[in-house]
């Protein structure tokens, strides 16, 4: 795959208040690289109320992957298969702990395209908010389609 790339990333929530369930689809142009078996996605994001933009690394391995905010919004969620991670999850008004308990992570990398998923439950300062589903498709920006 290309180093410029086009990145999409899906999250579906479903929680006891969300009947149907609610889903959002965000696309980034970003840069790519792989090293030593690890997938590297580097993207920066606007934000709204934020002058400046957060940047984004999602590092991705086999049954781990691991999303870096860093700027006015910091984070550093870390989805690893059959395990619970917490975070602090800081924005410019206050922060807040994020704790994910990761069912499934998924990868498939093929020619220029790369697909990696998560599934998860989401906890916001203790309270069980959502089940999660994430998704981040990587396409060279030559094969990119909606």
């Amino acid at each position: 795959m290309t180093k410029d790339v086009v990145v999409t990333i899906s999250g579906f929530h479903m929680s006891e208040e969300i009947e149907d369930g609610d889903a959002i689809e965000l696309v980034h142009i970003g840069q790519y690289y792989e090293r030593n078996g690890t997938h590297y996605i580097l993207y920066e994001e606007r934000m709204e109320g934020i002058p400046e933009p957060v940047k984004n690394m999602i590092k991705v391995r086999d049954s781990r992957m691991e999303l870096r905010k860093t700027g006015p919004v910091t984070a550093n969620m870390v989805f690893e298969e059959n395990k619970s991670q917490s975070s602090t999850y800081a924005i410019p008004y206050g922060s807040f702990l994020m704790e994910t308990s990761t069912s499934r992570v998924g990868l498939q990398a093929e020619g220029d395209t790369l697909t990696a998923t998560a599934a998860y439950q989401l906890r916001v300062n203790g309270v069980h908010c959502a089940s999660c589903e994430i998704r981040v498709l990587v396409q060279s920006r030559e094969a990119f389609q909606l």
